[in-house]
């Protein structure tokens, strides 16, 4: 049976709005605020997720100025340009692997949340597999009708936090949100990672870019799409500390499955809203690992030209299931996911401005 094959192959300026927060918004949906309660007190942690939000719009624009800088080339193409093909092939490689690195690493982390709250009589290993398969199947497919995946599902998400923060309205206390700025500067100093790491994805503009159908338009829409995450994240911190408590944020794994639960819809229409949140939040990460892995397909694609996209596939699949299944603990996964989340940002921001500052010396003109 012949794949089905889009008439374009470029991506619209929605399509890259959406592309921003389809990657960015997965597992710290879930445990950031959590993260940040530990680190701040009262409701303090907002200014953490305003101020890494900041952080990553300054990097998205400095990321988008490179990609746009060079219309419809490769990464592997422009880096080329600026510095030379050894160099541009070793900077690829390492966006690979940062790819293969996430998508591990939400795999696992997705399995072990469907085990906890969903499946807690199937094996971690069974979860992940699945999992991992309809990643596989979905980027085994036209690239553009991935895009087109995460603009149907994103929507989703938005509207299901919405529902669940105005079905949560009842519960809300203001008074939970006090004392409002009495955290330590030192407290923010350490929170900060949390709140970085909730926004790691930024380099797959570095590639999609090349498919872009305006690029002029590009830096705009990735600006408000980094603001979309912003929101997402505030709103749900806010009202986990409303309705809980800093305490109780501060020591609940998941606080905003645990909203989930707390939320109820009148008339009784819906008992378990909480599953139909999970639902949605499965929709939302699986964007972000199919993107993840796609990113580590379309590096080793443009490196091998000759290789065909299902034998990379056929490689990659194995290894990144491997690696998803290499911590053996919570701890462990936390730990393997803090080491994704630097290497990932500190990639990403040392090869951009890395590049950008060749370009400048050399004097490498746009489009070249």
């Amino acid at each position: 049976m012949k794949r089905f094959a889009y008439a374009d192959e470029k991506i619209g300026s929605k399509e890259i709005m959406i592309i921003i927060p389809s990657m960015l918004v997965g597992g710290g949906m879930l445990t950031l605020p959590n993260e940040l309660a530990k680190v701040t007190n009262g409701s303090d942690g907002w200014i953490l997720i305003a101020l890494g939000g900041m952080i990553t719009l300054v990097v998205a624009w400095l990321v988008s100025k490179l990609a746009t800088n060079f219309p419809n080339q490769l990464f592997l193409t422009y880096a080329s340009t600026i510095t030379t093909k050894p160099i541009a092939i070793l900077l690829t490689c390492v966006f690979g692997v940062v790819g293969l690195l996430i998508a591990s690493y939400v795999i696992r982390n997705i399995a072990d949340t469907a085990k906890e709250y969903l499946f807690d009589q199937t094996p971690v290993e069974v979860i992940a597999l699945t999992f991992l398969l309809v990643v596989v199947y979905a980027i085994a497919s036209s690239r553009i009708g991935l895009f087109r995946l995460n603009m149907l599902f994103f929507p989703f998400l938005f509207i299901i936090v919405i529902l669940l923060i105005f079905f949560s309205i009842q519960w809300f206390e203001p008074s939970n949100l006090l004392p409002m700025l009495q955290t330590r500067p030192s407290n923010y100093i350490k929170g900060i990672d949390a709140a970085l790491t909730s926004y790691v994805g930024v380099f797959v503009l570095l590639f999609y870019l090349a498919f872009a159908e305006k690029p002029k338009e590009a830096p705009k829409m990735i600006v408000i799409g980094v603001c979309m995450p912003i929101i997402l994240y505030t709103a749900v911190f806010i009202m986990c500390i409303g309705v809980f408590g800093h305490a109780a944020t501060a020591d609940l794994s998941n606080p905003t499955i645990e909203l989930a639960r707390r939320a109820e819809i009148p008339g009784a229409v819906l008992e378990r809203m909480e599953v139909v949140f999970y639902v949605t939040w499965m929709m939302a990460i699986f964007n972000t690992s199919a993107m993840a892995l796609d990113i580590a397909v379309l590096a080793i694609q443009s490196i091998f030209a000759k290789v065909t996209k299902m034998h990379i596939i056929f490689v990659i699949t194995p290894i990144t299931y491997v690696i998803c299944m290499l911590p053996q603990d919570y701890v462990q996964l936390a730990k393997f996911g803090d080491f994704v989340s630097y290497f990932a940002s500190i990639a990403t921001v040392s090869i951009t401005i890395l590049l950008l500052t060749i370009a400048k010396i050399r004097g490498v003109k746009q489009g070249e």
